[in-house]
């Protein structure tokens, strides 16, 4: 067994091999060949990190399990002469140099050329030759080659590069009809025309640009006799308000039409301007075209102390503190307490008869509420079903205070899973449903979903120590199941607005989560209900926002750094417009800037942590926003949410409120 003492060798034990690799002379090459090497020097102290890195010409260096596991994909031999199409930095052509006997690297971007050669020549790799052109051609005077790696994305496997492969070689590519969604697959020739494919699944690189790949990003547009620049074609067509009150939302209330699923993004969890114009758009929705479901990246028992109060179902039987853990700003402000308020007054309007709008969590951190919930379900309707129920999620109690230990306790054997328990529980409730021995309406939805809640965190817990995608994607997977169940429980015609991240929201297949494996909540909304949802995102260049520097610490009110030169963010602040609506990807977009916009680009996302100075690496990736939101609003300057004060309390708030603190 490796012991993995150094950052590289934990790289590869913990990112590499962990993950499935196999191969040992992969694995020992990528060991020898110093990731760092090849990435630029302000970004060195994060080449071990399981994320791709920029490296200039708006390209990247791949995240090291894709590189892995494409070279062990190769299953390359020492005698083998290998041509890399796309090699960009470099490691790549690096790492195979180690295994095989000869590397031709074609680039079509010559700085990136000149600095893989000065990488090479500084690490000796001596049986590397790098050729500056159209690797899409290949290098028919260097062929036949034994095996041939494409670093990049194209529509379909080139004909130049399968004619310059030996009998017996491979080709490993990323190939799709979409520009950054493609499928990892290896063609092995057997003859002259025989080529069999296989398949390693799906992922995300940049576009294979080339005579057989896909063409050069669009020139700018001409307008007058001049060349209108792209932050010009985003200012021309933006429509542009100058305040959230007073902005005319018709041409977007027109946009989404009658379509069912509203997503609304946003760029941070702590900008007012961000909280309160997804809250407009809300309003809107709710009154002129009849949406009833507000659904948010909240835990669900911390959401339903709201939907109890804006529809008017009294306090709860044992009430707790909402949104009382980390992070507070994220829901106890003032923003979102004026959107309460609002809601609680239009469903009073409408009385207790009609159709009220609710207002439900979709996240799944509140493990220990939610049983608490399901138990108390079951004292009232079934009691044996209750003394059950204590005794399957007892295997859980003695990590009530930090259920994150649960699943590293778990991971390490230290003691035993609890997965058949919370899963059998959720189980017999739905099975109670089906045999209708249990009281139906929003109570049995109440506990149904507190018991998924708690199955899917169990599984939560236990994949944060895995590593990898699993984590993320049972956490989205989750949520999506949640909105599933309440648009089941409302009905056929029932119409909800989503509010979460943008990295929540945005389809994932264009962005590079997609390269790590992730999916999310969008993506999954967009392969289910295809134009019957609308996605809307977020941005802003520079202001102020409330977050914390680490997990668990203070809120604080930090400053935004202005945008990244290589952003979209950068694009819309010179476009001179302080804030705007630009649809980018729905039907109404102009095509022109569509396409023009329809390139790779950085995009900014904060969470509840902010940490400016390494903003590059942890706030930024790479996106198409045409592919990843059909709307995008902007704020040139954005300003902090405005936490509620103390604990959490508003003041003159009345009994009852989910904002007020309980009287214990």
């Amino acid at each position: 067994m490796v012991i993995a003492s150094s950052p590289r060798d934990r790289m590869v034990a913990e990112q590499i091999a962990a993950r499935g690799v196999r191969d040992q002379r992969v694995l020992d090459a990528m060991r020898e060949i110093p990731r760092a090497a090849f990435v630029p020097e302000n970004l060195r102290e994060f080449a071990h990190e399981d994320a791709p890195l920029p490296i200039g010409a708006g390209q990247t260096i791949s995240q090291p399990y894709i590189v892995a596991l494409m070279i062990e994909a190769l299953e390359l031999q020492p005698t083998d002469r290998v041509l890399e199409v796309g090699s960009g930095s470099g490691y790549a052509a690096a790492v195979m140099s180690r295994i095989c006997r000869h590397v031709d690297a074609i680039e079509r971007h010559r700085e990136l050329v000149d600095s893989s050669i000065r990488a090479f020549d500084e690490l000796g790799c001596e049986n590397i030759a790098v050729h500056h052109g159209d690797g899409t051609l290949g290098l028919e005077a260097a062929a036949p080659f034994d095996a041939i790696l494409v670093s990049a994305g194209g529509p379909a496997v080139p004909d130049a590069l399968r004619n310059q492969l030996a009998d017996g070689g491979r080709i490993v590519i990323p190939v799709g009809d979409e520009t950054h969604l493609q499928r990892l697959v290896r063609v092995t020739r057997h003859g002259p025309e025989d080529f069999v494919q296989e398949d390693f699944g799906p992922v995300s690189f940049v576009p294979l640009i080339g005579a057989y790949g896909w063409q050069e990003p669009p020139s700018p547009v001409v307008t007058r006799g001049r060349t209108e620049r792209l932050p010009e074609q985003i200012g021309r067509t933006a429509e542009r308000m100058s305040s959230i009150e007073d902005a005319d939302l018709d041409p977007l209330l027109e946009r989404i039409g009658d379509r069912r699923l509203v997503l609304i993004g946003e760029a941070s969890h702590g900008t007012s301007e961000f909280y309160g114009m997804r809250a407009r758009i809300t309003r809107e929705l709710i009154e002129r075209q009849g949406f009833t479901i507000v659904a948010a990246e909240a835990d669900w028992p911390d959401a339903a102390r709201i939907d109890r109060w804006v529809r008017g179902a009294g306090a709860a039987e044992h009430p707790e503190d909402a949104f009382a853990r980390f992070p507070t700003w994220m829901w106890r402000n003032h923003e979102v307490l004026d959107f309460v308020d609002w809601l609680r007054d239009h469903n009073t309007r409408l009385g207790k008869g009609a159709r009220q709008t609710g207002f439900y969590g979709l996240d799944l951190y509140s493990m220990y509420s939610s049983i608490g919930e399901v138990l108390r379900y079951l004292d009232r309707v079934d009691p044996e079903a209750a003394r059950i129920a204590r005794h399957r999620y007892g295997c859980l109690t003695p990590f009530q205070s930090d259920p994150a230990m649960y699943g590293l306790a778990a991971l390490t054997e230290r003691y035993r899973s609890c997965e058949d328990e919370v899963a059998a529980m959720l189980t017999d409730l739905r099975g109670q449903r089906g045999l209708g021995r249990l009281h139906d309406g929003a109570a049995l939805l109440d506990a149904e979903q507190n018991a998924r809640v708690a199955a899917n965190a169990e599984r939560y817990y236990r994949a944060m120590y895995v590593g990898g995608a699993e984590s993320w994607n049972l956490r989205d997977s989750h949520m999506f199941e949640t909105l599933e169940a309440l648009l089941a429980f409302h009905g056929p015609d029932a119409k909800a607005v989503v509010w979460a991240h943008n990295s929540h929201l945005g389809n994932a297949a264009a962005t590079a989560m997609a390269r790590r494996g992730e999916l999310n909540l969008g993506q999954l909304v967009r392969e289910r209900f295809g134009a019957d949802a609308y996605a809307i995102g977020f941005g802003t260049d520079h202001g102020t926002v409330a977050a914390a520097t680490d997990w668990d610490g203070p809120m604080e009110v930090k400053r935004v750094r202005p945008s990244h030169v290589d952003s979209y963010e950068r694009l819309c602040h010179e476009s001179g417009a302080p804030a705007f609506l630009l649809p980018v990807g729905s039907p109404a977009a102009d095509p022109r800037l569509q396409e023009a916009l329809g390139r790779p680009r950085l995009e900014r996302a904060i969470g509840v942590i902010y940490r400016p100075e390494t903003e590059l690496l942890s706030h930024y990736f790479e996106a198409i926003l045409p592919e990843q939101f059909d709307e995008w609003i902007w704020f040139d300057e954005s300003t902090a949410v405005r936490p509620l004060a103390g604990a959490g309390t508003a003041p003159d708030l009345d009994e009852g409120h989910p904002f007020a603190t309980i009287d214990r």
